[in-house]
């Protein structure tokens, strides 16, 4: 090929490497397809690595010295124009490199396999939706989610009132009109029903993309959306990057599921690129839930939000009745009005779920005989008990105390930590009822491929008739035969070092809550609890959802947090603890060279899981109002941050403070 023909063009990895690099490309004779967004093998560092053509560059002064370019994968982008001004906004945001966020939104593969059938092949004819019938609320809804005023709502009705139909009839009109949709869920492992729905209702118009699909079945799918094949796209966190053309309606299903927030580089909401993408594409996005965050009620109450209300149940049921059960001086983790309400239910032929409100970490100092918590005295987040240095310690703050002999309020001398699990309650259970058909949902059993999706299945199909579980069984599932819901310890997540732990927990509750009750008006939730006063518990049993709302918001702002304030998290990790040390206190000096004046740097103090994997972990917290100086001063800090053998994760927005 002539050296004429030759083209310069510019690469990036999945790398944390922020510069991009030059390369020969020779393009194939009638190649006309642009060339930014297309997937090349490149020679990198004496290896062969996968990267993505960004730009085209003019011809370097002296190009002997660059390499060419050993295969282009792609006859078309990969990734078009709105996808790379994503990625290049993910970058930023995240502090992260292109090509980590371009790595971020679809895995590696290089050629498309065939799909399972429910995913997108095998399609039944489309159900007519025209003759559901909708109440007035729901007519409402679907109407201002279809005019041309407003651009961001909010859909806040309690389970049960239909918020699903609603987003179909949007959903429906939008691709009716032309425009594509994309449908967000928090977790898709156990969303089979929906998808159903969705294929049912849209036929091949439906993509789904989630993580159990393999690279080259999401590619295939990816390239189904991109030609407009595919043009409504239903998934978790990641199908927020799906190449959808003309994007008309965005919906985010659940939106307070931390789900939606990646715990790796790059560490994005999947509601923070939906702002963007109707920033980007004027696009409507509809947020839904029956417990937002409180970052969506503070601006649904400040109007930055229209808010769709839907208060009633749609299928003949009714909220259920909820009885708080103070766990005091209680050996057993089931108390004997839990244990007599399990039979009495059983008796009948109906269903129980017993959900145990565990996120994983539990050493939290309370008295047993009332159920005092330690506070910290700046943060009001729990302090954890440090066994081994005899302290009490604030992972947020860094505020230290001594563990008092006995109880400051009760004067008990019953104090101390415990934590009790999933499985314990499975065998108690067992043997109190061995003739009940008892199954285990949680992070153990659902490693089993398919595990999940049948256990779920078969107790809506009634054949199990009691399941024990974690947060899994609080994610939107419906179940007609459902009548109890016992919460064994609802205030084990208050004892979370977080300053959003009462909002987590008063969310779960009134969720798992939501699932008694559904389709007969005789649901009964049993609150097991430590601390039945406390405002997260109290409230969430009285169903006074705007008050805790206002109470939770008015601490938040005296303390200066979200959402009247932004938040950075600063984790400092490695082998060597010492190192370890020095680097979060390097980090909190340069942090604090740069911090503006409004904002507080927060630390350095260990992390609340001060090991993980072998790693220590530190954490510096950088706290202000100004976001846009906020994120000068990290880039800024971390530019300077040098220390060996220590590596540092930047999280804009955290969600979990461990």
């Amino acid at each position: 090929m002539a050296e004429s023909s030759s083209l310069w063009v510019q690469v990036v990895f999945s790398l944390p490497l922020v510069q991009q690099f030059t390369y020969r490309l020779e393009p194939e004779p009638g190649d006309s397809a642009p060339w930014p967004g297309r997937r090349v093998l490149a020679p990198f560092r004496k290896a062969q690595k996968e990267g993505v053509i960004v730009e085209l560059v003019t011809e370097p002064s002296d190009p002997g010295k660059f390499k060419t370019l050993d295969r282009v994968l792609d006859d078309q982008p990969l990734f078009g124009p709105l996808t790379l001004a994503t990625a290049m906004w993910l970058a930023h945001f995240c502090f992260c490199s292109l090509g980590e966020a371009l790595g971020a939104m679809l895995p590696s593969a290089r050629r498309e396999r065939e799909l399972p059938p429910w995913a997108g092949d095998e399609f039944g004819e489309d159900a007519a939706d025209h003759d559901l019938r909708l109440s007035d609320e729901q007519k409402q809804a679907i109407a201002s989610l279809t005019n041309a005023d407003g651009q961001l709502f909010y859909l806040k009705g309690v389970t049960g009132s239909g918020k699903t139909e609603v987003f179909l009839q949007a959903a429906r009109w939008y691709l009716d009109h032309d425009r594509s949709v994309l449908y967000l869920v928090p977790e898709i492992a156990l969303t089979w029903q929906l998808r159903e729905t969705l294929t049912r209702r849209f036929g091949a118009l439906v993509a789904v993309l989630h993580s159990h699909l393999t690279p080259s079945q999401k590619l295939k799918q990816w390239r189904r959306v991109q030609s407009g094949e595919a043009r409504l796209v239903v998934g978790a966190r990641s199908a927020a990057f799906a190449p959808l053309d003309n994007l008309g309606l965005i919906i985010v299903d659940e939106e307070h599921e931390g789900g939606y927030k990646s715990s790796q580089t790059p560490r994005y909401h999947a509601r923070q690129v939906a702002h963007f993408l109707v920033g980007k594409t004027g696009a409507k996005l509809v947020l839904g839930s029956a417990t937002p965050s409180l970052e969506a009620v503070q601006q649904m109450r400040e109007g930055k939000l229209n808010t769709l209300v839907l208060s009633r149940r749609l299928a003949g049921g009714a909220p259920p009745v909820i009885q708080v059960v103070p766990l005091t001086g209680q050996a057993s983790c089931l108390t004997p009005t839990l244990l007599e309400k399990v039979h009495q239910t059983l008796t009948r032929g109906r269903q129980v779920i017993l959900f145990l409100n565990r996120r994983g970490f539990s050493s939290s100092f309370f008295c047993r005989t009332c159920g005092e918590e330690s506070l910290c005295r700046n943060c009001s987040v729990s302090l954890t008990w440090h066994k081994a240095r005899g302290i009490l310690l604030c992972h947020t703050c860094g505020y230290q105390a001594r563990p008092s002999s006995l109880c400051p309020r009760c004067g008990s001398l019953d104090i101390g930590w415990s934590s009790i699990g999933t499985e314990q309650v499975e065998a108690e259970v067992l043997s109190l009822f061995p003739a009940a058909r008892i199954a285990r949902l949680d992070s153990d059993t659902a490693e089993k491929k398919g595990h999940a999706e049948s256990v779920v299945e078969a107790f809506r199909k009634g054949q199990l008739d009691v399941l024990v579980g974690t947060q899994m069984v609080a994610k939107g599932l419906n179940f007609p035969g459902l009548q109890l819901v016992g919460l064994l310890q609802a205030d084990m997540g208050l004892s979370l070092p977080d300053f959003r732990s009462a909002e987590r927990v008063f969310n779960l509750i009134r969720q798992v809550s939501g699932r008694a009750g559904r389709f007969l008006p005789d649901g009964e939730v049993i609150l097991q609890t430590l601390r039945p006063l406390a405002p997260a518990i109290a409230l969430a049993a009285r169903g006074e959802d705007e008050l805790f709302w206002t109470q939770e918001l008015e601490m938040r702002r005296a303390l200066l947090f979200p959402p009247f304030t932004r938040l950075i998290r600063l984790v400092i990790r490695g082998k060597n603890e010492d190192k370890v040390r020095d680097g979060a206190q390097q980090m909190a000096r340069l942090a604090k060279k740069f911090c503006p004046s409004t904002a507080q740097v927060l630390g350095p103090v260990e992390c609340a899981l001060a090991t993980v994997a072998g790693n220590w972990r530190w954490q510096v917290i950088l706290r202000g109002t100004d976001f846009s100086r906020l994120h000068h001063a990290v880039v800024k800090a971390a530019q300077g941050f040098s220390a060996p053998a220590v590596y540092l994760e930047i999280d804009a927005d955290p969600l979990n403070m461990l």
